[in-house]
Order: structure tokens, then sequence, then C-alpha cells
């Protein structure tokens, strides 16, 4: 394990590792513990209680932040004729088909976020090894591979994000930046974990939230009481 910095241990004076604090008390610790210059972005880690060998218990989905990530996404869309009129209108950075599998296939990648109407599949899939390790693939089960243009960038381009369980069981998602403040993570937190127990899978027993984590790109990891933030997913509701 490496050895932490000056910054760091200083930033993780105040903050006990033996306890899991409320969300509200967690989330502003984790921005006061905050020492970058930079605006850090703020991350939550989600321990769950499935077992992603088996596929009835893969979870994975989107969901859009009430207040949007803090970045802006550049969006491609693999489309023709009028969706890729439609793409361009609605805010996509770029739209096309063979030109963008072609140039995509010369090494060009300055995108985040790739969307595809279902007839474009065959051609976007001569890309899948560029596109699939990179995770940007468009994905029928996220809702990317839809006629429904139009609505699927502004959700993206508004802060929609994508999630999926890794191999041990933890859900990771980037929720905003540290500038937001308490409140508007907070309301972004609550909608991330509210879309998680929606998809808790049947064949899940036990507790299915099983630790929850907060913390800044560069901060200590702060642990956060599950059933404290169920709370506050029923005031929000």
């Amino acid at each position: 394990m490496g050895k932490k910095g000056k910054k760091y241990i200083n930033s993780s004076v105040d903050v006990d590792k033996t306890i899991a604090y409320s969300l509200n008390d967690g989330l502003a610790l984790a921005l006061k513990s905050k020492y970058a210059k930079f605006d850090e972005s703020f991350d939550v880690a989600v321990r769950l209680g499935v077992d992603p060998r088996h596929a009835d218990q893969m979870v994975r989905s989107s969901v859009v932040l009430p207040n949007g990530t803090g970045k802006t996404a550049r969006v491609l869309v693999f489309a023709k004729g009028e969706k890729e009129k439609e793409a361009l209108d609605a805010g996509a950075d770029y739209a096309g088909s063979d030109e963008l599998v072609a140039k995509i296939q010369g090494g060009w990648l300055e995108f985040d976020r790739t969307i595809a109407t279902p007839d474009m599949m065959g051609t976007v899939g001569k890309i899948g090894k560029i596109l699939g390790p990179r995770n940007l693939m468009p994905n029928a089960k996220l809702g990317t591979v839809t006629f429904d243009i139009e609505r699927v960038v502004k959700e993206i381009k508004g802060g929609k994000i994508d999630f999926k369980v890794d191999k041990v069981g933890i859900v990771h998602a980037m929720v905003g930046k540290s500038s937001f403040g308490v409140d508007k993570i907070k309301e972004n937190v609550v909608a991330f974990i509210d879309r998680l127990i929606q998809l808790k899978p049947s064949s899940s027993k036990g507790i299915y939230l099983k630790n929850i984590s907060v913390s800044t790109t560069m901060g200590p990891g702060i642990k956060i009481d599950p059933l404290d933030v169920r709370a506050a997913i029923k005031e929000h509701a």
C-alpha cells in the first residue's frame, strides 16, 4: 500500500474510521477534508449484497442526477438522415454514421458518451473492440440504443450517469463536484442510491446496502450509515 502524503494525513484527522456517519454529517466532513486546490469530484462507493458472478444479480443501469455532475459530457450519436439532424439539434457534439466509424478506426476518441439508433448497431459493431473496453459502446439496457435521440441526448447533457457493479459487488459513481456544497450533493447521492434500491435483484438475500462510502477525489473515504440514507430517500420521495 502506498505511503499517504502529509496533506492527506492532515485532512483525515477529524475522520473516525470506526463509525458510520449520518448522510449530512458525512457529506459535510468529506467537504471539510478536501485539500486539493482544484474543484475535486465527489464520489460514492456502495457495496451491495449481490454476487455479480450470477447474471440475475448483475446491477447495471443509469440515473439522471438532479444537479448534474458538474461536467458536460461530449456526446456522439451514430445515426442517419433525420435522426442525425435531431441529434445535433438536441445538443449532441457529433452525429453521423460511416464517416464517424472510420474516424474512430483511425484512432479518434474525443467523446465521452455514445448513442446509436437501432438500425446503426450493425455498423457500430465494427468498432466494438475499440468502444467496448472503454465503456463507450451504446447499450440497449442503458437506453443508449434508441430512436428517441432527442430525449437521451438531453438527459446525458443534463447529468445522466451510467453505473455497473464490479466483480466484488461494489458500485462506484461520480455524483458531482466539491463546489456543489452539501445540499446539492445530498440530492444527487439520494437519487443515485434510490435507483440502486429500485434495482435490487429478487435473488439477492440478506442486507442489500452493505456499506456506503463518500469521498472527494483526493480526500479520505468516509463511511455513511445506510439506514440514514434510506431515511433521506423517504424524505425526498
